[in-house]
C-alpha cells in the first residue's frame, strides 16, 4: 500500500466502533450518514477488506475488523497524542488549567473544582481554572488534542487511555404530568412509558439508552427532541411523556417527579474526571480529581 490512508475515514471507522452505529458516528462528527459511509466504504477499499457489517440488531465488525480496528485505535491515539504534547510544549504557561464540563455535570460539582484551583489553594502550583461548558463528542476532541487538561463527564462510555477518576454521583428521578406522592418507580416498570430524550450529546440519553439495554426493556422514544432540560420538563409536564434526569436538573420546585430505584437501590448517575496520564499537569489533575471525589 503506497498511497496514504485516510485520517477521516480512520477517525469514522473508529467513532463506528464505538458506537456500534453509522447514524451515531455522523451525528458525532457532525456530518451526514452518506458522507460517513463512503470515508468508511473508502478506506475498507484501500484496506481490501470491509471492517464492518449490519444487522438488524445493529453494527458488528467483521473478523478483518475485529483484527484491525485496535490497530486504527492506537494509530489515532498516537497521532492526537503528538497533536496534544505540541500543544502544551509551545503552551505560554502552564498556570491555567483548562477544564471541560458536560452540561449533564451537577453545578455543585463545578462549584468545588472552582473553589479548590482558585480559593483554597489546594495544588501544590497556585493556578486559575478556566472552564469550557461543551458536549460529549466536543469535550473528548478537546481533551485528545490537548486543548483541554481535564474533563468532567458523565461515566457513560469509556475514554481507554486516559486517567479516569469517579468524582460524584447523584440520584436519577422520573418527571411525569401527573401528580406523585413521592413512591419511589422500579426501572422496570418504565418499561411501557414513553420517554421524551434530549439530544445524544450531554450523556442523557446514552445513560437512559444503556439502563434500557441492561434490562432488556424496548425504549418507547418520543419522536421529538427539546433543546434544553427546561423545556424537557415543561413537555413532561404537558403529557407528551416522561423524562429520566438527574435530580439536580429538576428546573422547577414544583415539578411533578418521582425516585428511580434499580432492584431496591436509589438509581444513581456517576460523573468522573478524564485526563492524560502524560500531561505535564497530570500530577495537579490528580490531586484535583482527588478534591473532588471527597468534596462534601
Amino acid at each position: 500500500m503506497t498511497e496514504r490512508l485516510s485520517l477521516e475515514g480512520l477517525r469514522y471507522a473508529q467513532s463506528v466502533a464505538e458506537t456500534h452505529s453509522f447514524s451515531a458516528a455522523a451525528r458525532a462528527y457532525g456530518v451526514t450518514q452518506p458522507a460517513l459511509s463512503n470515508g468508511i466504504a473508502k478506506l475498507e477499499e484501500r484496506l481490501g477488506e470491509p471492517m464492518f457489517k449490519r444487522s438488524p440488531r445493529g453494527v458488528t465488525p467483521t473478523p478483518f475488523g475485529t483484527h484491525i480496528l485496535p490497530l486504527v485505535k492506537q494509530a489515532l491515539a498516537a497521532l492526537d497524542g503528538v497533536a496534544a504534547e505540541a500543544k502544551r510544549w509551545n503552551a505560554p504557561g502552564d498556570e491555567t488549567i483548562r477544564m471541560g464540563v458536560s452540561p449533564l455535570i451537577n453545578p455543585k460539582l463545578v462549584a468545588s473544582a472552582y473553589s479548590a484551583v482558585c480559593c483554597l489553594s489546594a495544588l501544590p502550583t497556585p493556578r486559575k481554572l478556566v472552564l469550557r461548558e461543551a458536549n460529549m463528542d466536543e469535550l473528548r476532541e478537546g481533551l485528545a488534542q490537548g486543548e483541554l487538561d481535564l474533563i468532567l463527564i458523565p461515566s457513560v462510555a469509556p475514554m481507554h487511555r486516559y486517567e479516569h477518576r469517579i468524582i460524584d454521583s447523584e440520584p436519577m428521578v422520573l418527571v411525569e404530568s401527573t401528580p406523585t406522592n413521592g413512591d419511589p418507580i422500579e426501572v422496570k416498570a418504565i418499561g411501557d412509558t414513553q420517554l421524551i430524550l434530549v439530544p445524544d450529546t450531554c450523556g442523557l440519553t446514552t445513560f437512559t439508552h444503556g439502563l434500557f439495554q441492561s434490562h432488556h426493556l424496548p425504549l418507547r422514544a418520543y419522536p421529538g427532541e427539546p433543546s434544553s432540560y427546561r423545556v424537557l420538563e415543561e413537555w413532561a409536564n404537558l403529557g407528551l411523556g416522561s423524562a429520566i434526569v438527574p435530580r439536580s436538573k429538576l428546573v422547577s420546585p414544583d415539578a411533578k417527579h418521582r425516585p428511580i430505584f434499580d432492584g431496591g437501590q436509589e438509581l444513581e448517575i456517576f460523573y468522573e474526571a478524564v485526563w492524560d496520564p502524560d500531561s505535564l499537569l497530570a500530577h495537579d489533575l490528580a490531586i484535583l480529581a482527588d478534591r473532588l471525589e471527597n468534596s462534601p
